[in-house]
């Protein structure tokens, strides 16, 4: 009879541990690297919903040609309310919300299925046209997808070059300039963001005072009471639990017409 070699098992016991701790690790990487490349995809045949064709006419409302360009997301799900857009970022998705179930698409894709990737959502106390900050929630995901791009804006030559976030929903077409950009200790702040959702003018004062203070670098952009704020909001490890936000203002359309004004007088002066 073979002598028991105690030694031999154990040494087979950790090898065989460590060569599934080793399995299962690549098996975590090619899940995470599959539905990150499947949720990459199904937001561009999403995108390809959108209606590009529709044109601004005499007889048609900024609101029609709005619903007319997404019209078909909303067929596919009544929960889309919008679509954000930063230029020369990753930033390019629908904007869903479920007042009843208000963290719902933290971790379901447009479809509604299970999805780490998750689609950026609006906080459950914001409406559209009714309150005056509409905050939005989206991941940051490894592979630069959903709101990893906004805390690059950490960087102050990164806003110099994505100041302009687009909002638009199925009513109008919208422009927010951004103000402040500031990381956020969600264990150790009283201030609550996301909590300033319809403010009256006295909340409004203390939201951008509060904001102010943690402002990464001052953009010298400020918004009074009557103004629409957007605040966008993701995950970010400066701090255990971290935030990183980007608070932003609604540009009315006389603001544009004026700012284009001013540029075309100043070229026809050179």
């Amino acid at each position: 009879m073979k002598k028991f070699d105690k030694k031999k098992t154990i040494g087979t016991v950790i090898m065989i541990i460590f060569l599934t701790i080793a399995l299962v690790a690549v098996y975590i990487s090619a899940y995470q690297s599959f539905e990150g490349n499947r949720s990459i995809q199904e937001f561009e045949e999403i995108e390809m919903l959108i209606s590009d064709s529709v044109e601004r006419t005499k007889e048609k409302s900024e609101q029609e040609v709005a619903y007319e360009k997404y019209q078909a997301l909303l067929a596919e799900n009544n929960d889309f309310i919008g679509w954000i857009k930063i230029e020369g970022t990753n930033v390019n998705y629908p904007v869903m919300q479920t007042v009843d179930n208000p963290n719902f698409y933290l971790k379901h894709n447009f479809e509604k299925q299970y999805s780490d990737y998750g689609v950026p959502y609006l906080d459950e106390e914001c409406f559209i046209d009714l309150t005056n900050n509409l905050v939005i929630y989206g991941h940051n995901m490894k592979n630069g997808t959903m709101f990893t791009d906004l805390v690059n804006y950490k960087d102050k030559n990164f806003w110099e070059e994505h100041q302009i976030i687009n909002f638009d929903t199925m009513a109008e077409f919208s422009e927010y300039q951004v103000m402040y950009a500031f990381s956020f200790d969600t264990n150790n702040e009283t201030f609550c963001y996301n909590d300033f959702t319809n403010m009256d003018e006295e909340q409004f004062a203390e939201f951008m005072a509060e904001c102010e203070k943690r402002m990464a670098y001052d953009t010298g952009v400020r918004a009074e009471y009557g103004d629409e704020i957007l605040t966008l909001s993701t995950c970010e490890y400066t701090h255990e639990n971290g935030r990183f936000v980007v608070v932003a203002k609604k540009i009315l359309e006389e603001t544009v017409d004026t700012t284009e004004n001013e540029i075309s007088e100043q070229i026809i002066e050179e």
